[in-house]
């Protein structure tokens, strides 16, 4: 549900339009109207900007259906899709509900993956060049360039013929998500919160070891 990415505003609009069109999906519970924040109960009958699914943001007087609990609430990682799943695509999950409710999920959940695709045999590779394959508690907390510059680092500090230089890579980039425990938990070199998320990563040579040519 990252709001940055254009794939996503694409999934976000569409999540919207479901709920506008199909509103027996959302059950009593949720609205496909989008607030700036969650409505309580003592702003009955005030006014405050709401945006429907084909406008912009509007003043509207609020009645007491409006309470419902937005289909999307949150922003970026902290997004949930019906207060309850933080992803936008996914395979399966068919019985997944709202909890303590009969509401399903998965009308709002994509099974298409956002793809791209890299012709291996259009280039030539050295034994540097690497495809980094890595889970959330990497990418949260450490960008396309910081994780460029950690695996240049590493691969210069081994010969290009050694196989172990790409799982050093890969080791290095987990330590430098989790940080180091200090009073005020987990930290980054720069003193931001590591990952608290699960950490994965897979280093994989293109070219596969072997001398420079």
């Amino acid at each position: 549900l990252d709001q940055d990415t254009v794939p996503e505003k694409i999934l976000h609009h569409r999540f919207v339009l479901q709920a506008f069109l199909r509103p027996e999906l959302l059950g009593k519970e949720f609205t496909h109207l989008e607030f700036p924040r969650r409505i309580q109960p003592k702003e009955l009958g005030k006014k405050m900007l709401y945006r429907d699914q084909n406008m912009n943001a509007l003043p509207v007087g609020w009645e007491e259906d409006d309470l419902k609990f937005p289909l999307i609430y949150g922003e970026g990682k902290k997004a949930r899709v019906m207060a309850t799943i933080g992803v936008t695509r996914g395979l399966g999950d068919h019985d997944l509900k709202v909890f303590s409710s009969n509401i399903h999920i998965k009308p709002f959940l994509s099974c298409f993956p956002e793809v791209r695709v890299y012709d291996l045999t259009q280039y030539e590779h050295c034994p540097d060049d690497v495809l980094v394959l890595g889970t959330d508690g990497l990418w949260d907390v450490t960008n396309d360039k910081e994780v460029a510059g950690v695996v240049m680092e590493v691969l210069m500090s081994y010969e290009p013929n050694d196989p172990c230089r790409y799982t050093m890579v890969a080791q290095e980039l987990v330590v430098r998500s989790r940080g180091v425990l200090k009073e005020r938990g987990w930290r980054l070199a720069n003193d931001k919160l590591g990952s608290g998320d699960d950490i994965s990563v897979f280093v994989i040579p293109l070219g596969g070891p072997g001398n420079y040519t």
